[in-house]
């Protein structure tokens, strides 16, 4: 059985991080992009960890297996990034997935922010299905509020709000 632990990303973790969510992007996906092309990796902390935001690293032993980032972007709306699980632990069987997506949920209840934005690429299928699933709902471009960072390879976007007392 698969273990893993969730915890907010420290500095140490930074090259795991990079590992983790290039091969992905690379490897996996096809997608022609480098570390050049996300400066915010290198810079978890200043991009991430500062006023609401958050940055969440899932780990099996010292390794890093999974990633969720989440972004003030004032407005009281936060915009999600950087969510990656690695292969062998996707699925219901680990639950890795969404115990990262519900990290960042609950951040977002202590933190009074009601709603949270995302985009992503036409090719991750299971990614949007997953995101439906927890009650994101798709968004057109137009309807994007102006202060969403969005990322110019992103072709689809989701919204979800978020109840919390």
């Amino acid at each position: 059985m698969k273990t893993f632990s969730i915890q907010p990303y420290q500095d140490n973790y930074q090259q795991g991080v990079i590992n983790l969510i290039l091969s992905i992007q690379q490897i996996e996906f096809g997608v022609p992009v480098t570390i050049k092309d996300q400066p915010d990796l290198l810079i978890i902390p200043e991009f991430y960890q500062k006023n609401k935001g958050n940055f969440w690293i899932a780990t099996d032993l010292a390794t890093v297996i999974g990633s969720i980032g989440l972004i003030d972007i004032g407005h009281q709306a936060a915009a999600i990034r950087k969510m990656f699980v690695r292969a062998d632990y996707r699925g219901k069987e680990t639950g890795l997935g969404q115990a990262l997506l519900d990290t960042a949920i609950s951040w977002c209840k202590e933190k009074k922010i009601n709603s949270i934005y995302l985009g992503t690429v036409e090719q991750l299928k299971a990614a949007q299905r997953f995101y439906e699933k927890n009650d994101f709902h798709k968004i057109a471009v137009e309807a994007l509020p102006d202060y969403f960072p969005r990322m110019p390879v992103d072709t689809h976007f989701y919204v979800k709000q978020v109840a919390y007392s």
